[in-house]
């Protein structure tokens, strides 16, 4: 829809329909009992613990809803007063959603980070309820003098009102004269009930009777990488490892890892997630593909955290030294990347922990020390921590090795299995490490049940892996899109990685080429962020028989690939990749997550959905509309029809508009029908921007 490029405002939100500020009642707490005449309920965003916080990230379009209704036919009103970190205040006008429910919304994005209040206030919108009655009861010719002088006095009382400019106090005198003229058709009062000048003058400043106020809530609003990201991991001593003469591998180090750097950041991803870069154990090592047997050389899986040589503050010598990885973490962010790494606590047997705190781990009866276990799979090579024993010194370490890798340049850490330690841990660990520094970002390596997995949202975790990997027919993906947009967003991140060291799925191993493509493409524009393990763009599939990982897994080993040669044959996906994050990074539609809207088609393996950024929240002032239809079937040519909910982005159903192809260029001319061919084997995705209608 047409559009007028905007300044962006100083203010430190953006809103779709802010209204000039009205002064504020007393603030009450969210714990007040509120009395008021018109009902408030199910206030978001929220957390269903009303001990934490809902949060949002700078720029994300919040969409803040209430239920509302009185009684009778009397309309409503609903504001939202929100107050931004700094004291700002603004008032903000909720649209009803006409869903049946009695829910009002309205999008507002904050722009500064920290802890913002809001709380919601309804009132009897008397204007409206009398322009309603007015235009039904005067085009029918009943109780029109009635209607015409009720107009009248209730102008008379805005007019009175000394909060309005002059100029609209002497308009709002003038049309109550003109009601009261006794030779006034009931036509031209009509005229007057319609004056869409008059109306808008009352939802500016609305004229307000029984008001209530609802209780104060929190937002939390933190840095824009806790919710926007494109990931990319690699394991750095793979990073120009080489292998000798004899068949044995030179590991890679930051340095040779560094050389990397300019292509993940080619790609366009902003994020760089390294696997653990600590000394690894040698007791139990394990050899290549999980075997019991290392044979001379196997570097051992790099989650076997600790050895003679250090543990979890330490680097492992083969891939130098601190002042190297700082060296490292200083070139990441030359190229606009920023280095994650993982936080795993667990400890290989020959970790420093197991004789200096053997009190952290569990004995078993025979005397020996528990091993990690998740059936069935086994880490005879890792020790898990006891919290049990020793809670407080385990906290004193763990906040004392986060501390120490925020002081080498670390803002980002990938949490490993954190749903096996005690939730109480991570809410105390998290809070203490934001209060210190706000910018730092914890995502939650937590494949496990809703109930876990969403609490270690609610109780910090800024971002979380989720079950993207396992979604992957139509029906699946919209239901899993479907709730992490809307039912969930509000506390939780979902970070939508295609594909992990552990995780190569049945969808990857036998759906070729095509699996690989249309995967990277739902991920990179139904997610906020997403993430890609390196290989990936390698297309390799081959898993190790009877697991979902791939054979010869580069846990185990050292991964040595020739990138330049795949791009150069083109059996690289590394243009594609590169291409979506050119694409997000255009589009700001792409980088939201509550904005994700299911459409329509009848193929059961056709997925569409949409996102759209109104004008008033994007940062350029312009709006931005991004349609994907996706044939998810890996192994046909589909042919369908599309439908579509157009009023989303402000086309009446039946209008004509344009898209052109963001991947291919293509341009056509749809409407909310249209007729689509997806051959998964040539391009199984359409990524179309709707343009702005002339």
């Amino acid at each position: 829809m047409a559009t007028t490029k905007k300044t962006p405002p100083s203010r430190p939100w953006r809103s779709t329909a802010e209204l000039p500020l009205r002064p504020a009642v007393p603030w009450q707490s969210a714990s007040d009992t509120v009395a008021g005449r018109i009902p408030l309920a199910l206030p978001r965003p929220s957390v269903p613990d009303p001990g934490f916080r809902p949060t949002a990230f700078v720029g994300e379009a919040v969409p803040f809803r209430v239920t509302a209704f009185r009684e009778g036919h009397d309309l409503i009103g609903v504001h939202l007063r929100l107050f931004a970190p700094n004291g700002e205040e603004s008032l903000h006008r909720l649209s009803p959603l006409n869903d049946g429910f009695d829910r009002w919304s309205v999008l507002v994005s904050p722009t500064a980070q920290g802890v913002w209040r809001f709380r919601f206030e309804a009132f009897g919108d008397d204007f409206a309820t009398w322009e309603h009655a007015a235009d039904l009861k005067i085009a029918a010719g009943v109780d029109a003098e009635l209607m015409r002088e009720s107009g009248a006095l209730l102008f008379q009382r805005a007019a009175a009102e000394r909060s309005r400019p002059a100029a609209e106090r002497r308009r709002l005198e003038a049309a109550a004269a003109r009601l009261r003229d006794p030779s006034l058709s009931d036509s031209a009062a009509l005229e007057i009930v319609r004056d869409p000048e008059i109306a808008a003058l009352f939802a500016a400043r609305p004229l307000q009777s029984l008001l209530t106020v609802g209780p104060t809530h929190e937002l939390l609003v933190e840095r824009e990488r806790a919710g926007v990201g494109a990931w990319y991991e690699f394991f750095p001593r793979s990073e120009g490892a080489v292998r000798r003469a004899d068949g044995t591998v030179q590991s890679g180090t930051f340095r040779t890892a560094a050389e990397r750097l300019p292509a993940v950041a080619a790609m366009g991803f902003d994020v760089l997630y390294l696997p653990p870069i600590h000394p690894i154990g040698e007791t139990n090592r394990k050899g290549r593909n999980n075997t019991l047997d290392p044979q001379p050389g196997d570097p051992g899986s790099p989650w076997a955290i600790g050895s003679a040589a250090g543990g979890h503050d330490a680097v492992h010598p083969d891939l130098g030294t601190i002042e190297d990885f700082r060296a490292f973490v200083k070139a990441a962010a030359g190229h606009g990347l920023e280095v994650a790494i993982d936080l795993a606590l667990q400890a290989a047997p020959d970790h420093p922990w197991v004789t200096e705190h053997p009190e952290w781990f569990t004995t078993l009866p025979d005397g020996s020390i528990a091993y990690a276990e998740n059936p069935p799979k086994k880490y005879q090579d890792i020790y898990p921590v006891n919290f049990d024993n020793d809670p407080e010194g385990i906290r004193a370490e763990v906040l004392r090795i986060v501390r120490h890798w925020i002081a080498q340049g670390v803002k980002i850490f990938r949490v490993d299995n954190p749903h096996t330690k005690p939730l109480q841990f991570w809410e105390w660990l998290i809070a203490t490490v934001n209060d210190e520094d706000p910018d730092v970002v914890f995502l939650a390596e937590a494949f496990t049940r809703p109930a876990p997995m969403q609490r270690l949202a609610i109780a910090g975790f800024q971002q979380s892996y989720s079950y993207f990997t396992w979604r992957n027919t139509k029906a699946e993906l919209e239901e899993f899109l479907g709730s992490v947009s809307d039912e969930t967003a509000d506390f939780m991140r979902p970070n939508l990685f295609v594909n992990t060291p552990d995780i190569l799925t049945e969808y990857l191993q036998y759906g070729g080429r095509p699996a690989y493509r249309v995967r990277a493409a739902i991920a990179a524009t139904a997610g906020a962020s997403y993430g890609v393990y390196a290989g990936y763009e390698l297309y390799e599939n081959v898993a190790r028989p009877g697991s979902e990982e791939n054979i010869d897994n580069e846990k185990y080993e050292y991964k040595l690939r020739d990138w330049a040669a795949a791009e150069a044959s083109g059996d690289s996906l590394a243009p594609f990749l590169t291409r979506l994050n050119e694409i997000r990074r255009a589009h700001p539609a792409l980088r939201q997550l509550r904005n994700l809207r299911i459409h329509w088609s009848d193929d059961d393996a056709i997925l569409v959905y949409s996102k759209h950024l109104p004008a008033a929240l994007s940062p350029d002032g312009v709006a931005d509309t991004i349609i994907v239809v996706a044939n998810v079937d890996p192994h046909s040519a589909r042919q369908t029809m599309v439908h579509l909910d157009t009023a989303q982005w402000g086309v009446e159903p039946g209008e004509a508009f344009d898209v052109v192809d963001l991947v291919s260029g293509a341009e056509w001319t749809w409407t909310d029908h249209n007729f689509v061919r997806l051959d998964a084997f040539h391009e199984p995705a359409h990524i179309l921007h709707v343009k702005e209608r002339r």
